[in-house]
C-alpha cells in the first residue's frame, strides 16, 4: 500500500482560554492522495477549519496547544520549524480561506499581492512576478488579465475575488490545497464555476484537494471521499457514494434529510437535526451526539452516554457508532 501524501494521525487541538481548555479537535485522523479530494463536513464550530489551519501551522502557539502526527510527502508538520513552515506554505501546500474580501490586502493590487507568493518562494523579480499574476488570472477565467492585474480587490466582484484567492493558492502550484467554504456567498451559477475551477485544476497538476464545507450538495459534486466531523471528532469516514448511498451514522442521516432534494414534494417539510452542537468546553461523555441522537438507547443501557465510540478502521467505510449495521439498515431504509 502506498504512502498517502497527508497523513493526519490521533489530531489534538486544545485552546486555552479564560472559561477553561476548549477541545477543538480530538484524536482526528484520516488521509489524502494526490489527485483526490476529500470532503469534511459539519455544522458549524465541529472543528473543520481549525484542523486544516493546524495542517498549515497557522495557529496561534501562545494560545493552541497541538498533538499527535501530520505528515505532508513524508515530511513531519508538529514541531516543524518557523522557517520549515514558511517554506512549504503557499508553495507545498496552500489554502483557500473561507472570505475573500477579508483575505485580500484592500492598499495592494490583486496582482502585486498573487505576484509576491510567487517572488517569495522562486526568487522571481518583479517583470517575472507580474506576468506570472496575468498567467493566473488568466488560468482562473479573469477576463481581461492585463488590465485587471492592477486592480484593487473592491473592484472585484465577489466570483472574481474567489477566483483571484484561487490564482494566489496556485500561483506556485501547490501538491496540497485546502479550500475552506470556497463557494459561500456566492449565486449558484459562479458556485459552479468555481467547483468546475477546481476539478480542472486537478485534472491539470494532480494536486490533492481538502474541501471544507457544511453543504454536501458540493461534497457530492466534487469530492472522492468524505469525512463527517461533529465535536471535534470524526463520526463518519468514507467515499461519497458510500456516504451518500449509505450513511451509517445519526449525524450524518440529520445532515442529509435537512437537504432540500429536487425530487422531493414540494410541500415535504426539511428535517433539521434536532438541539444544537455541544460547548467544546464541556462535551458530552460518550458518544458526543447522543443528547442529540434519536436512538440511543438501542444498542444498550447507557452505553452511548458513557462511553466513547472509536472510528476504524483507517481506510474504508467507516463510523462511531454502537448501532449494528443490521440496526443502521433497518432505521435508514
Amino acid at each position: 500500500m502506498s504512502t498517502p501524501f497527508l497523513s493526519v494521525r490521533d489530531l489534538i487541538v486544545d485552546f486555552h482560554t479564560e472559561d477553561g481548555v476548549v477541545h477543538a479537535v480530538d484524536g482526528l485522523s484520516f488521509d489524502v492522495d494526490k489527485g483526490t479530494t476529500l470532503g469534511i463536513v459539519g455544522e458549524s464550530g465541529s472543528g473543520k477549519s481549525v484542523t486544516n489551519l493546524a495542517v498549515l501551522g497557522l495557529h496561534d502557539p501562545e494560545t493552541a496547544r497541538i498533538s499527535g502526527g501530520i505528515t505532508l510527502d513524508g515530511e513531519e508538520l508538529i514541531g516543524a520549524s518557523r522557517s520549515t513552515m514558511e517554506r512549504i506554505r503557499g508553495n507545498k501546500a496552500a489554502m483557500i480561506f473561507q472570505d475573500p474580501l477579508t483575505s485580500l490586502s484592500p492598499y495592494h493590487t490583486v496582482g502585486r499581492q498573487i505576484g509576491e507568493v510567487f517572488r517569495r518562494h522562486t526568487g522571481a523579480s518583479r517583470a517575472a512576478a507580474r506576468d506570472r499574476a496575468i498567467e493566473m488570472l488568466t488560468r482562473v477565467g479573469i477576463p481581461q488579465p492585463k488590465t485587471r492585474v492592477d486592480d484593487y480587490p473592491h473592484q472585484f466582484s465577489g466570483g472574481m475575488r474567489q477566483r483571484a484567492m484561487i490564482a494566489m493558492a496556485l500561483v506556485c502550484d501547490p501538491d496540497l490545497l485546502i479550500a475552506d467554504e470556497p463557494t459561500t456567498a456566492l449565486d449558484v451559477t459562479v458556485q459552479a464555476q468555481i467547483l468546475d475551477l477546481l476539478r480542472d485544476l486537478q485534472e491539470q497538476t494532480g494536486t490533492a484537494i481538502i474541501l471544507i464545507t457544511h453543504d454536501l450538495g458540493v461534497v457530492a459534486a466534487t469530492a472522492h471521499d468524505v469525512l463527517v466531523m461533529y465535536a471535534g471528532r470524526a463520526v463518519e469516514r468514507g467515499t461519497v457514494r458510500e456516504i451518500l448511498g449509505e450513511p451509517r451514522h445519526p449525524y450524518t442521516w440529520g445532515l442529509l434529510a435537512s437537504m432540500p432534494r429536487l425530487s422531493a414534494p414540494v410541500d415535504l417539510p426539511l428535517r433539521p437535526v434536532r438541539g444544537t452542537p455541544p460547548s467544546l468546553l464541556n462535551v458530552p461523555p460518550g458518544c458526543p451526539f447522543h443528547p442529540r441522537c434519536d436512538y440511543p438507547d438501542l444498542a444498550g443501557p447507557e452505553l452511548c452516554r458513557t462511553v466513547r465510540p472509536e472510528l476504524s478502521p483507517h481506510r474504508g467505510h467507516g463510523d462511531a457508532c454502537y448501532l449494528t449495521l443490521a440496526q443502521k439498515r433497518e432505521i435508514h431504509r
